[in-house]
């Protein structure tokens, strides 16, 4: 295999480190969004608290955003120690940890393949794609970041161990692999990546007496993804993240995998009407199309059969696709968790398997061709250059949340979450008539959102329209009966225009679901009433 000079290296690495700058300069001044940020740094005490006995305790221990990830609690709360609130420095990690892993894989691919101009183009290809702005330009997605960082220094481990040997590396690959799920559980596919590197380009699995021994080696790492696994529907069912069978059928699951794949590839080529959010059909009552996903399905099918055809003349076609294919698997939606279709966070990793075959694939047309070598250089810079300047746009929607939504808006259909989420905002700043137009605009996307008939009240509280305040919070209590805040807030309502007997019933019932809510309990003192007793605690 050829050496690359350890010059070339680090001018590689400079270079794609001033990509990744020259992209996220502008998020230093970002600033927090209302979507995760809060729960996961600004309004989190064990955050804000920085690292200590108690906040990494709780790290290790909580199921807290449906989620058990420790080393991502972790960072926040060393952001924390270092920046306190500043939404600024968060950013910045983020923008730090994306130009490591791009350096990284670079560092990694040439190692693997010994190819430096082709591992640097699939590396600076990752470094300045679209897609990959949601994981760095969204604070709470830090946990993306952290999965690929220590997914690659594991596979950089592990390359060594195959080549040299010894326990500590083995070790080592583990741990790191190990970190990487602590991080986020996406990279539980990462010992079957291993399985893959192993076909190519390391070439230890050469022919079916191979398989075995390649396979018992990664035991210890399969348990640890099946403990992973294990922990994480864990916490998303605790947490009430994953969806119901009646909310989202099996064979809609199956048919939005299906578009979902397709979609990332063509975003993957024409990176247009990127979004934070993409409404599942079910979600607003449609079905999945099916002729969507039946040519997804085609479209898939065919490129996999190509592989099959290439496997044993072109390897890395084969090795390539089975990436995206497989390291999509845990996000794809057959769990379905959120009411998503698709999210570009989820491509982060996966799509390097592409992005290699793009550029092996290239590399081979251009030599067949008899290109000079300046012309597949060339088209190289070009298509960096203008996902460079797609990302800076692309960072620039994510300044804050009236241009994040609005984006989201524009780009998408029945947006019923960037809608409601424009209308928080609105309402924070106190716009409550623009506030109640988003609500307005987030029911007719979706009528059966509860949360957007909620707010709605608020806002129609704010302008004194009690009335009205108070349809719209027996809308979405028909909707969700157990919303103890909307309980108090129709008591509120009701007590505002002197309708006391409606009121009281109204507070009893959010104090039956919450019996310290504090709406409720300061109802029952503004008309001089003592709430009710609390049921005596029964024992089994």
């Amino acid at each position: 295999m050829k050496t690359t000079p350890t010059r070339t290296r680090l001018a590689v690495s400079a270079l794609l480190v001033l990509v990744v700058a020259a992209i996220y300069a502008p998020v230093r001044h970002h600033a927090f969004l209302d979507l995760d940020d809060a729960e996961y740094v600004y309004e989190n005490p064990h955050v804000l608290g920085g690292l200590t006995a108690e906040g990494i305790s709780w790290a290790f221990t909580t199921f807290h955003a449906a989620n058990w990830h420790p080393v991502t609690w972790l960072s926040h709360q060393l952001d924390a120690e270092l920046y306190g609130a500043d939404a600024g420095g968060h950013h910045v990690t983020n923008v730090l940890l994306h130009a490591a892993n791009s350096v990284l894989l670079f560092l990694v691919l040439e190692s693997l393949t010994g190819a430096a101009g082709r591992s640097a183009a699939v590396a600076a290809l990752f470094a300045a794609h679209p897609l990959r702005v949601e994981s760095v330009a969204w604070v709470a997605e830090r946990k993306d970041l952290l999965c690929a960082l220590f997914g690659l220094l594991a596979l950089a481990a592990w390359t060594a161990w195959c080549r040299r040997g010894g326990t500590a590396r083995y070790l080592a690959a583990a741990a790191l692999f190990a970190l990487g799920l602590m991080a986020k559980p996406m990279l539980v596919t990462l010992p079957f990546v291993l399985l893959l590197l192993d076909r190519w380009p390391l070439g230890r699995w050469r022919g079916r007496a191979d398989l075995w021994p390649r396979m018992r080696e990664k035991i210890p790492l399969f348990a640890l993804s099946a403990a992973s696994s294990g922990i994480t529907y864990l916490a998303q069912s605790q947490g009430r993240a994953t969806g119901s069978q009646e909310a989202f059928p099996w064979l809609d699951r199956l048919a939005n995998a299906l578009v979902a794949y397709a979609s990332y590839l063509v975003d993957l080529v024409w990176p247009s009407g990127l979004a934070v959010f993409y409404p599942h059909p079910n979600a607003l009552g449609e079905r999945v199309d099916g002729t969507a996903a039946l040519l997804a399905a085609l479209a898939l099918a065919a490129g996999t059969a190509a592989v099959a055809w290439q496997w044993r003349r072109r390897p890395w076609l084969g090795v390539g696709w089975l990436v995206y294919l497989g390291m999509l698997v845990p996000a794809i939606g057959l769990v379905q968790v959120g009411a998503q279709a698709r999210a570009d966070r989820y491509t982060y990793l996966p799509t390097i398997g592409i992005l290699l075959v793009a550029v092996w694939g290239a590399s081979e047309l251009a030599s067949t061709l008899r290109l000079p070598r300046g012309v597949p250089a060339g088209a190289a810079i070009a298509a960096i250059l203008a996902l460079a300047l797609v990302s800076m746009r692309q960072v620039a929607t994510w300044r804050d949340a009236p241009a994040l939504y609005g984006h989201a808006i524009a780009v998408t259909e029945r947006n019923y979450l960037a809608w409601n989420n424009l209308g928080v905002w609105n309402l924070n700043h106190e716009q409550p008539q623009e506030a109640l137009r988003c609500w307005e605009q987030a029911v007719r996307a979706k009528p059966d959102y509860a949360l957007a008939w909620f707010n709605a009240g608020l806002a129609l509280n704010r302008m004194n329209e009690h009335a009205r305040a108070i349809a719209a919070y027996v809308e979405s209590l028909r909707l969700s009966p157990d919303s103890a805040d909307a309980w108090g807030n129709l008591g509120s309502s009701y007590r505002v225009l002197g309708r006391r007997a409606e009121a009281v019933d109204a507070y009893r019932r959010a104090l039956a679901i919450r019996p310290d809510h504090p709406v409720a309990l300061e109802g029952f003192a503004r008309m001089g009433l003592a709430p009710p007793a609390s049921p005596p605690a029964t024992r089994n």
